[in-house]
């Protein structure tokens, strides 16, 4: 099956279903070249940490024994949410549109890192006038919707190396804490924050949003039934990015809590299905660490972010393209006339 043929049946899912069950594998070739590689350059063995591991991991999925990031692109995508109505987020929906207007002018701080980095930025609206269902009471969105969204997200990464996971939506965070709690179990205050900065009513109207919302799924196991009745467009289109990614295997670089909430329902999906995913940073965002630890993950980098937009992607994107350049470009002992000998490393543990 192809990327533009997803979605397509009378019942949608069952495209990405099969997807899954023969998703491509890193080359085991070029893995080896890098390892190799790795124990004849001009330092101490494992001396550069997670570096050695990040290149190796991206020789891996590029299928050389040299990786190169050239193209590196943080995908915005942006979706309003029906729950919001219930007073779920210190701000109306309406500052969606309004922060996607920012990033087109240049204004937002993704702009600002990205430029920093020379990493691109594309942004997806996503319906934006047409909220979803609210997930107290209702599903999200239908089956059809949901997957012609995944499909949708499947075709935005064209044309890059790299694939930077980034979001904006009013209400997002408790969609993500919702999901999180339906595909990992346990209460919702356990997987409820501040988002964007919810306090006292708010914060308890968020987690009464997704203590509703469990309850209505509670039973459920289907990863992509449980995206469709508690999720987003925004998330739906970030599974079918991180689908395609792993279709093509260019290397992906999650965000923070609400990305990777999108990325827990690939993880779900399948075994494996999420080895060619890293995690940017620890979102300050209290769930987010334990989300990591049941996806097997590492983050990166622990700034203290919450921001989202892909902000911490972008950062953690300029050590990966670092890590490529240096195994790619260093000397070997030979090549130096330098003595010494080195060891394999490990993999990036992402």
């Amino acid at each position: 099956m192809s990327i533009r043929d997803a979605g397509t049946r009378a019942a949608p899912f069952d495209d990405f279903r099969d997807l899954v069950k023969n998703l491509p594998a890193p080359d085991a070739e070029a893995l080896a070249a890098a390892r190799a590689r790795q124990g004849r350059l001009t330092k101490p063995p494992g001396s550069l940490g997670r570096l050695e591991q990040i290149a190796i991991w991206l020789a891996g999925w590029q299928g050389q024994e040299k990786p190169v990031i050239e193209r590196p692109m943080v995908a915005v995508f942006a979706g309003n949410h029906g729950v919001t109505a219930r007073g779920v987020a210190p701000y109306p929906a309406d500052v969606t549109q309004q922060m996607v207007a920012n990033f087109r002018a240049g204004g937002a701080s993704i702009n600002q890192l990205c430029n920093s980095f020379n990493v691109g930025l594309k942004v997806f609206e996503l319906a934006l006038e047409l909220p979803t269902g609210d997930i107290a009471e209702k599903d999200a969105l239908s089956e059809r919707d949901c997957a012609a969204t995944i499909a949708y997200g499947m075709e935005a990464i064209e044309g890059i190396d790299l694939l930077c996971l980034g979001e904006m939506g009013v209400g997002n965070t408790t969609v993500a804490s919702a999901l999180f709690c339906a595909l990992f179990g346990g209460e919702p205050e356990e997987w409820v924050g501040y988002g964007s900065g919810s306090t006292g009513a708010v914060l308890e109207a968020k987690i009464e949003a997704v203590r509703l919302a469990c309850e209505r799924v509670k039973g459920e196991t289907d990863p992509l039934v449980i995206l469709k009745r508690v999720g987003g467009r925004e998330l739906a289109a970030m599974v079918g990015a991180v689908l395609a990614a792993r279709m093509q295997r260019i290397p992906v670089v999650v965000d923070g809590f609400v990305t990777s909430a999108a990325v827990a329902v690939v993880h779900k999906m399948a075994p494996g299905a999420t080895d060619h995913c890293i995690f940017a940073h620890r979102s300050a965002e209290k769930a987010h660490r334990q989300a990591v630890e049941a996806m097997g993950g590492a983050p990166l980098l622990d700034l203290g972010m919450r921001l989202g937009e892909g902000t911490g992607a972008a950062i953690a994107a300029a050590i990966v393209r670092a890590a490529a350049f240096t195994h790619s470009n260093m000397a070997t002992f030979d090549e130096a006339g330098v003595s010494g000998e080195g060891v394999n490393v490990d993999r990036a543990g992402g």
